[in-house]
């Protein structure tokens, strides 16, 4: 405590001195330098002069010195591939339920350790279910869900990371979807 005392008067002692004026007289050995004009009294001494200090050389304290930013490591795609071998392109699926079989070829493989998970996108409309395997069914509840009102469907196949960050996507894939009718004559 005693020590931020004689810290806090050096500070107020050192900035009282810099606004006083300083004197010069003359003395037996020399030059005499105080901060009185006189030798205590209020007159100055004779030959007392105030000596003209230059003003404080004052400078702003260089800035700080930047920490070195990490540089981030190279992002390195970590698949080289992702394609829909079934259904085949431009192939047809027999559903009437509109359930099917998808198979998925993928370079290097799936990285489920990592978190990593495939998003299936039908009709442009991404699936909720995601997946782990190469091989899985569309649903019937899946395909009435997303699946447009046509014959010619879309397939599209995503990887993507435990953030929910989309790292590779396959190109879209369109196949046909036949449903068996029956047909009623008219009597």
């Amino acid at each position: 405590m005693k020590t931020v005392h004689y810290f806090l008067l050096g500070i107020f002692v050192s900035a009282s001195v810099a606004a006083q004026a300083i004197y010069e007289t003359q003395g037996k050995n020399g030059p005499v330098f105080s901060d009185l004009p006189s030798e205590g009294r209020d007159l100055p001494s004779p030959g007392a002069t105030e000596v003209k200090l230059p003003p404080l050389n004052l400078s702003d304290a260089p800035p700080a010195a930047r920490a070195a930013q990490p540089t981030p490591a190279p992002v390195v795609a970590r698949y080289q591939s992702l394609s829909i071998s079934q259904p085949a392109s431009g192939g047809t699926i027999h559903s009437n339920t509109g359930q099917f079989s998808v198979q998925v070829a993928i370079d290097p493989a799936l990285q489920v350790d990592q978190g990593d998970v495939l998003v299936v996108s039908l009709d442009n409309f991404a699936l909720p279910s995601t997946r782990t395997s190469l091989q899985f069914e569309i649903s019937a509840s899946e395909w009435q869900t997303a699946a447009a009102d046509t014959v010619e469907h879309q397939l599209q196949v995503s990887v993507m990371d435990r953030s929910g960050k989309l790292l590779f996507t396959s190109a879209p894939q369109n196949f046909y979807a036949h449903r068996a009718t029956q047909s009623h004559r008219a009597r």
